[in-house]
């Protein structure tokens, strides 16, 4: 970088700078907008090449940053986002010049026909949307054993954490690997079932993955309508507090959302250091834990035990009832056949996918390039009527929800009047995902290795403020977050 303050910039201060500084020396004008995006460009150009998290960049970024930038001395910010670069999972439409493909060869040259309410959002904040991230092609909805991070567009994303050492996590890999690697403020990735917190675990990186309705789903490439989600992926709770606020609302096209009493809420007004005084939060290790390494779990019990001295009531080893329940992923079977259907129908006519078929004919006209672990759970989901009629598929439903809720969280919940459960790493974070209900995952250390740990901290319907209060309280007790050690210039 020739600009010596941008150089000086980049050096000192850039690297895990968070939103509210950025908007201080935004406000001050020791920085603009357009040359945030800048910088941020560089440390794309100077070391994703390794990482492989950015599918491409938005071409209109600078020139939306310098109108921003003018707007700002003109009439002022529009939000805590103005002007701050964030990324967009590479499934949630954008209407511009970039492509929206769910990492999907198929779909390279799918430019869509209008903005999902995600990218509505953030434009309505003033944010720049910088670009798009690699993921998990068709969200992890496509093959059987697909390794995280892998598409056929993008190739595989790795953990900077250690890059082909260590698991990036999936879907949302790419967004969970860029933040982490600081090559945005922060990054909007969509959760089915483990798809923000488990790559925000993987990353060390603070993910929502919100209730079903809190953010309307419209223009986002579906797997399930019954569990799907976009949520905020960051480096501090504080960013996701400031990101989740902005998408939060109500859509007229999302029925969903008219559920939502969270939609005129600033979910910064709950960022309180002694958030975890006063609550019972009980810990869900058994059924749980055992998934992880013993290094993992170690990390994570010697994490947990800072909540013994937050104030809060520790209610230690409870029980769900369904921990050992039979889970299937019947409903996304079922489900993603008719969601798919009616967003490929959508696109533009030049675009000859048109449905789950064409999909599944298409990639099988290059098998090297597109199904280098095959597509069994695309035909598996093609072989279903897509009429959501069958008894299969009711009763998976009604299984799914009454294990999630009557017989899970909230179960757990008024059992030992808990206020949050809290699981290890992600796990249990399909449990969270069939009930529709929100999980935060915040860094919780690292192995000898360096692999990032992390926990989440789950609620009921609805009860993000207060997940919130304890993630931030735990967070700032803690301050486990270190950034990857990438080669420096």
């Amino acid at each position: 970088m020739e600009n010596p303050k941008l150089k000086k910039l980049l050096n000192e201060w850039l690297e895990e700078a968070t939103i509210s500084e950025m908007q201080e020396r935004l406000e001050s004008g020791e920085i603009s907008s357009k040359e945030l995006v800048l910088m941020y460009l560089h440390r794309i150009s100077s070391f994703d090449k390794e990482i492989q998290s950015v599918l491409e960049v938005n071409p209109d970024a600078l020139h939306i940053a310098a109108a921003l930038d003018a707007e700002r001395r003109e009439s002022g910010p529009r939000s805590r986002l103005h002007g701050i670069p964030i990324l967009l999972k590479d499934n949630i439409d954008t209407h511009d010049k970039m492509h929206t493909s769910a990492g999907s060869l198929a779909l390279k040259d799918s430019i869509a026909l209008k903005d999902s309410y995600v990218a509505e959002q953030m434009r309505k904040a003033g944010a720049v949307i910088l670009g798009k991230t690699n993921m998990t092609e068709w969200a992890n909805f496509m093959a059987i054993g697909m390794k995280s991070g892998y598409s056929s567009r993008g190739g595989q994303v790795l953990n900077p954490y250690g890059p082909g050492k260590f698991d990036v996590g999936g879907s949302s890999s790419g967004s969970g690997a860029a933040i982490a690697s600081n090559f945005a403020a922060a990054a909007v990735g969509t959760e089915t079932s483990g798809s923000i917190l488990n790559p925000s675990c993987q990353n060390s990186l603070v993910g929502i993955k919100p209730t079903v309705g809190l953010i309307s789903r419209r223009g986002i490439i579906p797997i399930a309508h019954t569990q799907d989600t976009a949520g905020p992926m960051t480096r501090t709770v504080e960013d996701a507090a400031i990101l989740l606020t902005a998408l939060t609302g109500k859509d007229e096209e999302d029925t969903i959302t008219q559920t939502n009493p969270l939609f005129n809420i600033e979910f910064t007004e709950y960022l309180f250091k002694d958030g975890l005084k006063g609550k019972r939060i009980g810990i869900a290790l058994q059924g749980f834990i055992e998934q992880l390494s013993e290094e993992k779990q170690k990390v994570v019990t010697e994490a947990l035990e800072v909540l013994n001295t937050s104030g809060a009531e520790v209610i230690e080893n409870i029980e769900l009832l369904s921990a050992k329940a039979n889970w299937k992923y019947d409903v996304l079977t079922y489900e993603f056949k008719p969601d798919i259907n009616v967003y490929l129908n959508g696109l533009h006519p030049s675009i000859k996918v048109r449905s789950l078929k064409d999909l599944i004919e298409f990639n099988n006209q290059d098998e090297e390039k597109m199904l280098k672990y095959g597509q069994a759970v695309l035909i598996q989901s093609e072989k279903t009527s897509g009429s959501l009629t069958e008894a299969e598929y009711v009763q998976a439903l009604e299984f799914d929800l009454y294990h999630s809720t009557q017989q899970g969280i909230d179960s757990a919940l008024e059992t030992y009047n808990l206020d949050a459960i809290v699981f290890p790493h992600e796990e249990g974070s399909h449990i969270s995902a069939k009930a529709g209900y929100p999980s935060i995952a915040v860094p919780a250390g690292y192995t000898s290795e360096g692999e990032p740990v992390g926990i989440t901290f789950a609620g009921t319907a609805y009860s993000e403020p207060m997940l919130i209060q304890a993630a931030y309280a735990f967070e700032q007790m803690t301050k486990f977050r270190r950034s990857p050690m990438l080669d420096k210039e």
